[in-house]
């Protein structure tokens, strides 16, 4: 019991956030400049720039680089001023969301980039609506804004208009687009010009100071007087415990390219973003400084090193002390897991773990037994709740030009169900796997790796089906509708029962057949067989 003092103190000093944008909204650019300004890295380029042995990017793998998006999620840990800070880098494009809902049940908060010139966009909403189930707080970084942006107050008045989310700007902006010459730090009656470090903000008495005259001329010193006086009379102040309940987000504004106001952002995470705090399971909370370690499983990695063909489970800690060499229960199965090379991530970089606390990611190198949703404990038979598995919209079974490779196959697509990439379903009568995506795009992802890290090209074609669900209830008539619709029944990677449905209509007819039986839409994945 002697180290709960150390616990509390090395969970108080962790912060554990992701980056949510629309996709080209500057998300990747802003994790890189994060990363710059908490030390992490040395050098800073543009996403697609030559020479990336030179530096670590959070987008690797090979489909990202060709198309400058992000498709897996990345995480990373550097520290700053004594605090430790665990970035969640998340896809931006919309057909990878099932990878960004699990993230954001490993994080305390989020920052949500904006396009100063677009403001809230379609994805933008959605990952929104994540955050705000989970209470998330969120800090908002509006980006862009040394390019054609719309007027501030009309991007606020968005934020709350269509997040129903109060929001209170931390700086201003001062001029816009070829004309934008800084901030005015609101709180600290600051002003730091453009491309300017943070140590060489100007200390003003007021927006009316005459010094912001010579630094920005009479214009734009005047129109921001005039804009904080209507902004202190028509929008909210930050207050931190709206902030901390999901109910208001702090504003900044800057430009990520620039590396301007990323500075400003890392104070606000360290000062704003709450420390780890209670986590709900199945039978009880489960506070940071506990003694004992708890945690689990949101994302599985495959060829992260794909000359060691390994798999990685990143496993979000939520109380105690994880030590090189510890074993833990896996929850689901009972058995007992060696934690022999804990790992800490950047991008594709790693290093050993002697140590980890609660609100850190760790990875742990398994051959498939672990899984996403998997609970770990020192012994305690607990199941965290909330990590999801969304019903596929598109459904498509596997083309297979040479029949040799059906064995690498069904390894490759195995090993990819488990990294969450697609879904698999295996047809109870026998017929060949069919897979299960949210989009086009991942579509494309799987058919790259399938090529590049498993040698097995592969074609798609489209099914008889359109919509699926998971199935659970009486077991004699969950036997029943295996046996009656056998050709439309599959399971499911961990072998829970799925149905296939041509259309809405016969999927409700389904339930006036079966009314023992209910169809779920989305499944918690914290046991086999149990459904949310």
């Amino acid at each position: 019991m002697d180290h709960i003092p150390q616990v509390a103190a090395e969970a108080a000093r962790r912060r554990s956030f992701a980056i949510i944008a629309h996709p080209d909204a500057g998300k990747t650019t802003l994790t890189e400049k994060l990363l710059l300004k908490g030390g992490a890295i040395q050098l800073a380029g543009a996403v697609r720039a030559k020479g990336n042995a030179r530096r670590t990017r959070s987008d690797w793998m090979k489909i990202e680089q060709e198309r400058g998006i992000s498709v897996a999620t990345s995480v990373m840990t550097f520290e700053k001023d004594n605090t430790v800070f665990n970035l969640l880098d998340t896809p931006g494009h919309e057909d990878f969301s099932e990878d960004t809902y699990r993230t954001l049940t490993a994080v305390d908060a989020a920052v949500m980039v904006l396009d100063a010139a677009k403001g809230i966009e379609s994805q933008t909403r959605k990952l929104f609506e994540v955050c705000r189930l989970r209470d998330i707080p969120i800090l908002t970084f509006v980006n862009k804004m040394d390019r054609e942006a719309r007027d501030p107050f009309e991007l606020i008045d968005e934020i709350e208009g269509t997040l129903a989310l109060d929001a209170a700007p931390v700086n201003w902006p001062v001029g816009r687009a070829s004309e934008f010459a800084g901030v005015y730090d609101i709180a600290r009656n600051r002003f730091l010009p453009v491309d300017k470090d943070d140590s060489e903000a100007i200390q003003l008495t007021g927006p009316e100071d005459p010094k912001l005259v010579e630094l920005v001329g009479q214009e734009r010193a005047t129109n921001l007087a005039e804009e904080l006086l209507l902004a202190e009379a028509g929008l909210k102040t930050f207050d931190l415990e709206a902030f901390r309940e999901g109910t208001l987000t702090p504003v900044y504004f800057g430009s990520a390219l620039r590396d301007f106001g990323v500075s400003a952002l890392l104070r606000g995470l360290d000062e704003f973003a709450p420390p780890p705090g209670a986590r709900a399971a199945d039978i009880r909370d489960v506070e940071p400084d506990e003694a004992a370690l708890t945690g689990f499983v949101f994302k599985i990695q495959a060829n992260m090193d794909p000359n060691h063909r390994d798999r990685v489970a990143f496993v979000r800690l939520c109380s105690g002390k994880l030590l090189k060499g510890m074993r833990l229960k896996q929850v689901r199965t009972g058995k007992q897991v060696p934690v022999n090379a804990p790992l800490f991530f950047f991008a594709k970089d790693r290093q050993v773990a002697e140590e980890a606390w609660p609100g850190d990611v760790v990875g742990i190198v398994n051959h498939g037994t672990l899984r996403i949703g998997d609970t770990l404990t020192e012994g305690e038979a607990i199941n965290f709740r909330g990590v999801p598995s969304f019903a596929p919209e598109i459904l498509r079974n596997v083309r297979l030009d040479d029949p040799m490779l059906a064995k690498k196959l069904r390894t490759a697509l195995d090993q990819l169900a488990e990294e969450g990439v697609v879904q698999l379903f295996r047809p109870l009568d026998g017929s060949p796997a069919v897979v299960g995506v949210v989009g086009q795009l991942q579509l494309d992802v799987l058919a790259s790796r399938l090529k590049i890290e498993y040698s097995v090209p592969a074609g798609f074609d489209a099914t008889m089906w359109n919509e699926v669900r998971w199935i659970t209830g009486d077991k004699a008539e969950m036997a029943r509708f295996a046996e009656v619709h056998r050709r439309d029944a599959a399971e499911d990677h961990d072998g829970a029962l799925v149905g296939f449905f041509a259309s809405a209509w016969r999927l409700g007819k389904a339930g006036e057949d079966f009314p023992k039986l209910t169809f779920h839409k989305v499944r918690e994945q914290h046991a086999v067989g149990a459904a949310a």
